[in-house]
């Protein structure tokens, strides 16, 4: 894989580095806002923002790409977001920070949709598995990385934010040096979600329900931690764990997916999702016992998109792949936008341990959906079925890169 990922390997440091410069304002911005008294409806309304501005920017920046070209788009979307993250620190306000972060969320789509054109341009047959799991790699450890950063804060309040800027700048360097061609953006034209529906039931809602599970995480996950009383350096581990776990599961449960009916593997994992996610509501657990289960959480929750989007190619042309999972990006956002309000509800009605009591609801929703679906449809039979394969939970660019994979002839 090292060798594969070789020739875009200033890719990979950028988006290492982006990461771990950007990946953890979602933490710090959640956790600023509990300490200056803000309630979990505007924390959670501030999440969405994010969510929102990186689903309209999915949709939208590709204009700008073509009209200026890749590294200066890049450069511009990550200019955006490092002035962004200085602001933070001067103006502490909700609704100037709302604000930001919906315009990180259009400069993030922005360098997730240049990123991923040029991986997939500079993908062949033999290596786009392993060039793919490179970027996910990169993308997810940088992620984990970045939170530690939070622990900076306790003396110097302003220095994460400094520190977020000057990675995101630093991250320019290797793309702004870079001798690779620049390539032409392929548009996609995703699935109406009247389309997906049919084409898929079990995906679509599987989906949205896992954007909605995992933006309420994202939004509000730091918040619970410091409302049971656990200490910053203890946020920042447990985010961190969060998404080891989801790297670290993905790949078996694709693995049994592959040899069962996918459907179960996607039932087991809502319906592990809400087994974790009740003691967590339920019960006062010891810090190591909320790190344990966050992990876990992790690890049956990120894997619900791939697993989703790989039920549904299952049920589709090699044609239709890249247009369906491209709906599937998109509805996966939709769900996201609705998650940090539903969480920021069940927070300001049940106390902390309300978020987990809404992603173990919307869990066993989609656990109960999916039982419905394996009595209304035949299974497609294991090998019959395509091959899982972990994807990011980014652009519809992704989707291009992941379903390209598929199409390539056996070697």
């Amino acid at each position: 894989m090292i060798s594969s990922a070789y020739p875009v390997r200033a890719l990979l440091i950028a988006i290492f580095v982006l990461m771990a410069g950007s990946g953890f304002l979602s933490t710090l911005i959640a956790i600023r806002l509990e300490l200056a008294g803000a309630s979990a409806g505007v924390i959670g309304l501030v999440g969405t923002s994010y969510f929102g501005g990186l689903m309209l920017g999915s949709l939208r920046v590709q204009k700008v790409i073509e009209r200026t070209g890749h590294i200066r788009a890049f450069a511009a979307f990550v200019t955006i977001y490092s002035a962004s993250s200085l602001t933070y620190a001067i103006f502490e306000s909700p609704v100037v920070w709302t604000v930001l972060r919906f315009i990180d969320g259009l400069a993030m789509a922005g360098v997730f949709v240049c990123l991923e054109s040029w991986l997939n341009q500079q993908a062949s047959p033999k290596n786009r598995s392993a060039m793919l799991a490179a970027y996910m790699i990169a993308l997810y450890c940088g992620q984990a990385a970045g939170q530690f950063l939070l622990n900076l804060g306790d003396e110097a309040p302003d220095l994460p934010f400094m520190l977020s800027a000057i990675l995101l700048s630093i991250a320019l360097l290797p793309v702004l040096l870079t001798r690779m061609d620049q390539p032409v953006i392929e548009t996609v034209a995703p699935f109406s979600l009247r389309r997906l529906y049919k084409v898929s039931p079990l995906g679509i809602v599987g989906t949205l329900v896992t954007g909605a599970i995992l933006g309420a995480f994202y939004a509000l996950g730091a918040v619970y931690i410091q409302r049971i009383g656990m200490g910053l350096s203890q946020v920042a581990l447990f985010t961190s764990c969060v998404i080891a776990g989801g790297v670290a599961l993905q790949y078996p449960l694709g693995l049994l997916s592959d040899r069962f009916d996918r459907r179960l593997i996607v039932i087991a994992s809502f319906l592990a999702t809400f087994a974790v996610s009740l003691p967590i509501f339920l019960m006062e657990l010891a810090p190591v016992a909320v790190i344990g289960l966050g992990s876990l959480f992790g690890g049956f929750a990120f894997a619900l998109y791939p697993l989703c989007v790989a039920h549904s190619n299952d049920h589709l042309s090699e044609e239709e792949r890249i247009g369906a999972s491209s709906g599937l990006v998109l509805t996966y956002s939709a769900g996201a936008v609705a998650g940090p309000m539903l969480g920021s509800i069940g927070m300001g009605a049940l106390g902390p341990g309300g978020l987990f009591a809404v992603t173990g609801g919307l869990a066993i929703l989609g656990g109960l959906f999916g039982i419905w679906r394996t009595f209304a449809r035949p299974s497609v039979p294991a090998e019959d079925q395509q091959a899982f394969q972990s994807l990011p939970r980014t652009t519809a660019m992704a989707a291009i890169f992941e379903a390209a994979d598929e199409q390539q002839p056996d070697s």
